[in-house]
């Protein structure tokens, strides 16, 4: 893999970048543990001298389209596309899902035509490796109902910046073994994080993302367990990570899960369990009383806005690298020819 700096910048020290240009961010596992490395080192540095960036992708041009409501992953999105010089189309598509209409392969070859990359905040994580297969711009995994990467690179931008390693760091995430389980399990067991996923017998994590996991973390030193005993997954922990009991989709099912996830709430008593100077973390938006109390995650422990923060930075890092630093995508990869 070749290494291209990023633009020379009068009395800064130039970080060197990963070259994946022009291709997709649908998994973690797409990122290999260097370029993760990559990534984490040029969103640090983004974010610390902005200024330095602006105009990164002039003439870039991306679509969002969005099948759910969002907060952060919108604004993060638009806010850092603009902040690097592009520009950025919303397409809301709550009331009618991305190949309803069309197929997705049609989709994606007009798509490639018009702009230069494509961001997916999906239910389907389908939509998203469709699209990335037949679309000949890189294609971004904003969320789907099995991955969301950004969040993860976020996550572990965070823990970086809060432990300085992430060779001594114990990882606990109790809860659903969900998307962000699953993209921060192997964003954890690529930078060779201790991680320990801790849900009830029937909310497991997906086995052949765990596997995966396993397997990454045999190359990068990491740890990655699962348990159905929160006590046991968050004790000597550094960092104690949750979620909502139920995600978009899964309303009807959110009476029957506050049953089974009660023991697996975070409050004061499960957090007793951590490492001393443990700190507690959430993707948001988070329901005070169900899965997190108060007391928690508005307390001095909590990072959770660090990591909102930080998922602005994550994403102007996976755009710049994907999208090849200003450099001009045309004509299209002829992997999707």
């Amino acid at each position: 893999m070749t290494t291209a700096p990023l633009p020379q910048v009068a009395g800064r020290k130039v970080v060197p970048v990963k070259n994946v240009a022009d291709r997709d961010l649908v998994s973690i596992t797409d990122f290999t543990p260097e370029e993760i490395m990559s990534a984490l080192d040029l969103a640090s540095a983004m974010k610390a001298y902005p200024a330095d960036f602006r105009g990164s992708l002039a003439g870039k041009q991306l679509v969002l389209f969005f099948e759910k409501p969002s907060l952060r992953t919108r604004l993060t999105f638009e806010s850092g596309i603009s902040s690097l010089g592009g520009v950025s189309f919303f397409v809301d598509q709550s009331s009618s899902r991305l190949g309803a209409r069309e197929p997705l392969s049609d989709v994606a070859h007009n798509l490639e035509r018009w702009v230069d990359g494509v961001v997916l905040r999906t239910f389907d994580h389908d939509t998203c490796s469709v699209m990335a297969e037949h679309a000949a711009i890189p294609v971004v995994n904003a969320l789907s109902d099995h991955e969301h990467p950004c969040q993860a690179l976020a996550d572990i931008l965070t823990l970086r910046e809060q432990f300085g390693s992430f060779r001594q760091v114990k990882v606990a995430f109790v809860g659903d073994g969900n998307n962000v389980a699953h993209s921060l399990m192997l964003a954890a067991a690529s930078v060779g994080a201790h991680i320990v996923l801790g849900t009830p017998e029937n909310y497991r994590p997906d086995a052949g993302v765990l596997k995966t996991a396993q397997k990454l973390a045999k190359h990068t030193g990491a740890q990655v367990e699962w348990t159905s005993d929160p006590i046991a997954a968050v004790t000597g922990a550094n960092a104690v990570y949750t979620d909502v009991w139920a995600s978009m989709g899964q309303e009807s099912e959110a009476a029957q899960r506050r049953i089974e996830f009660l023991p697996f709430q975070v409050n004061q008593k499960l957090m007793s369990h951590a490492a001393k100077k443990a700190i507690f973390m959430h993707c948001l938006p988070a329901h005070r009383g169900d899965e997190v109390t108060a007391d928690v995650i508005d307390s001095p422990i909590s990072v959770v806005f660090d990591q909102a923060e930080n998922r602005l930075h994550a994403q102007k890092a996976i755009l710049l690298m994907l999208l090849g630093g200003g450099m001009h995508r045309f004509p299209s990869r002829s992997a999707h020819a």
